[in-house]
This record gives structure tokens, C-alpha cells and sequence, in this order.
């Protein structure tokens, strides 16, 4: 029987883009894409999302790219900019299964630097745990992190549903024996959900 949905944060409750800073930068979604694909990419920011701090990493990054300084900065210094507010849907969605007597938790690769960008939003006050991978110095999809968040707040696998939108963290969420669901919408999200729950 299920008891706990984990959410993941980003683009599936929190719009976050690093091109909501780059194209009004640049001007031109192509070449933000080009930047983040070859410069400031995901592979680097996750060396920050599991706790390297961003001077450091950002120092590398610079020496590697020493023509792109100024940009390569503008990724911790315009950070706030990065956040568009919050997926549609989502947000009021858990909220509903709060009231509904699911208990609610968050597992999020993000930097401990700009984790205080996105908890002023008011879904945080319905969660009864959380773990960020920038304090734990833990990435998903390792099994540590998933299996951190179980005995942290004493949940079972078998009891609990993780959703994320990138599928080899929904696989490790599943290798430590949750259910776990991809989310692309909201509407796919309730479509998938809702006969899970409704198993007893």
C-alpha cells in the first residue's frame, strides 16, 4: 500500500532552466543551447548538485574556458534567474494528495549554494522530509541517496512512489524497490498515479 510520494524539484515542481538566464543573454535560444551544451553543461553543474562549492567549480571551468569567463560566471551570479516559478500543476497536485493523507517527500539533486532560491515556495511546508543531494555529497541515481531519504525519515520502499523527470533516476529509485513514474506533465503524472494509489 502506498503512504509516501517523493517528488523531484526540478521540472517537476520547480520550472528550473538555465535558459531562462541565457537566451535573454544571449539573445538567441540556439546559441544559449550551444553554451550549455558545451560549456556550462549538466555533466559540470552536477558536480555542484553533489556539493562541490560553485568557486570551485566555476575556477575549472574558467581555466578550461578562459574566452567564456564572463558567462561561466553569470551561472552562480545570475542563479535566482534560472528559476521560472513552478511547473503547472504539480505543486497544487501534491497538495491535493497531502489533504488526501499521503505524506509527502522531496529528493533533489540541486547545490546546497542555491537550494535557498526555490524554499520560499509554498509546497515545502506540506513535505514531512527532504533531501538534497548538495549537503549529502550524494547524486541520484546512486542507491545511497534513495536508500538515505528511507531511513532518515523511516519509510519502506514498498510503500513509497518516487517521480522524476529523467528516467535512470526513476531507475534507481526503482533498483532500491520503489515504484517510480517519469513525469513529463501534470496530466500524465495524475493519468499514471492514480491507479497506483487506488491498490491496496
Amino acid at each position: 500500500m502506498i503512504k509516501n510520494i517523493i517528488f523531484d524539484l526540478g521540472a517537476v515542481v520547480i520550472d528550473w532552466d538555465p535558459h531562462h538566464l541565457y537566451d535573454p543573454y544571449f539573445g538567441n535560444r540556439e546559441k544559449a543551447e550551444w553554451f550549455l551544451q558545451n560549456i556550462c553543461t549538466r555533466e559540470w553543474n552536477t558536480l555542484m548538485d553533489a556539493g562541490l562549492p560553485f568557486s570551485k567549480g566555476i575556477k575549472a571551468k574558467v581555466e578550461q574556458f578562459p574566452e567564456w569567463e564572463k558567462e561561466i560566471n553569470l551561472y552562480f551570479e545570475g542563479s535566482t534567474k534560472m528559476i521560472g516559478g513552478l511547473i503547472p500543476g504539480t505543486s497544487e497536485y501534491a497538495i491535493e494528495l497531502y489533504t488526501r493523507g499521503y505524506k509527502l517527500f522531496a529528493l533533489t539533486n540541486w547545490s546546497y549554494e542555491t537550494f535557498s532560491n526555490v524554499t520560499g515556495f509554498e509546497f515545502f511546508k506540506y513535505l514531512s522530509g527532504m533531501v538534497v543531494s548538495g549537503y549529502e555529497k550524494i547524486v541520484k541515481p546512486s542507491p545511497e541517496i534513495y536508500k538515505l531519504l528511507m531511513s532518515r525519515y523511516q519509510i519502506t520502499a514498498s510503500e513509497c512512489i518516487f517521480i522524476d523527470d529523467i528516467q535512470h533516476n526513476v531507475d534507481g529509485a526503482r533498483a532500491v524497490g520503489m515504484q517510480a513514474l517519469q513525469f513529463s506533465s501534470c496530466r500524465q503524472l495524475k493519468n499514471d498515479l492514480e491507479p497506483l494509489l487506488l491498490k491496496k
